[in-house]
Order: C-alpha cells, then sequence, then structure tokens
C-alpha cells in the first residue's frame, strides 16, 4: 500500500550544497512514535527527532542504513529510490518512519513517511515498503508511484 511521504524543506538547499550525497552517503530510516509532530518548515536536522524515536524488541536506536539507494531520471521525473526496510520481531508504537543523511554535518532531515495512525506492534515483522502517493496540486487527482520519493520537473 502506498503510504504519503515528505521532503523537510532544507533538504533541497543542502543537497544542492553538496551537504547530503544520497547515493554515497549512510541514509538511515527511523521509526518514531506519536508524539512528534513533523514540521518540514522548520525541522532540518536528525536531533530534532530523535528523542520522538521507539524503543523495544527488533528496533536499534538510530534506525537502519538504506540499501540499494539509486537515483533515476526519465520523462519529466526525478525518482529516489531504495530497497524495502524490515525490521524482524518489533515491538514499539510506530507513527512515523524518518529517513535522514547519517554522514553529513549535523545529520540532516530528508524526508518522512506518514503512517496515517499509530500502529502498536507487538513481536511483528514490520516493513517499510518505498512506493507513494501524492496529490497533484494542479489537478487535485491522487499520483502513485514506486520509490521512496518522486519529483517531477516539467
Amino acid at each position: 500500500m502506498a503510504l504519503p511521504t515528505y521532503f523537510y524543506g532544507s533538504v533541497f538547499a543542502k543537497a544542492f550544497n553538496g551537504q547530503i550525497n544520497y547515493t554515497s552517503d549512510t541514509i538511515k530510516i527511523a521509526l518514531v512514535g506519536s508524539g512528534y509532530t513533523p514540521n518540514r518548515n522548520t525541522q532540518g536536522a536528525w536531533s530534532t527527532v530523535s528523542t520522538y524515536e521507539v524503543s523495544g524488541a527488533g528496533y536499534t536506536a538510530g534506525g537502519q542504513a538504506l540499501s540499494g539507494k539509486a537515483l533515476s531520471y526519465a520523462s519529466y521525473k526525478l525518482k529516489i529510490d531504495a530497497n524495502d526496510v524490515t525490521w524482524p520481531g518489533l515491538t514499539a508504537d510506530v507513527r512515523y518512519a524518518v529517513v535522514y543523511d547519517d554522514t553529513a554535518s549535523g545529520k540532516p532531515l530528508i524526508g518522512y513517511v506518514d503512517l496515517g495512525e499509530t500502529l502498536s506492534l507487538s513481536n511483528e515483522d514490520f516493513t517499510i515498503e518505498f512506493s507513494f502517493f501524492e496529490s497533484d496540486p494542479d489537478s487535485g487527482s491522487i499520483i502513485t508511484g514506486s520509490g521512496l520519493f518522486e519529483i517531477e520537473v516539467s
């Protein structure tokens, strides 16, 4: 099932100034609880999120490093992708999955997946599948796709 994904506003400046290198840096995805309220305009560093990180069986602080990271461009669309991530035997209350650069100074935030509700997991295999949906601001229609994020540049 596609879940809404969002970029943090500062990610573009940090990518263009060379602070974030998606394909060569260690990019992680971490799980956070319902106490966290995303603010894409003012939050830019992992330190603004880390206090809300979940803990419990099957979870390691800091999250998991993404593998299979790839950038591709076709038909006016930039796709940012990675392999799906699974936490086996997870016991935690999870609301968001936050993607950040663990290599760059300040550990800049890249984006997050909104799970839509807090999931109370008890010894469950929990997977984030990188597919997305978003609302087209011009038509209002829903756009879906595979990958972590997609940017239309037309």
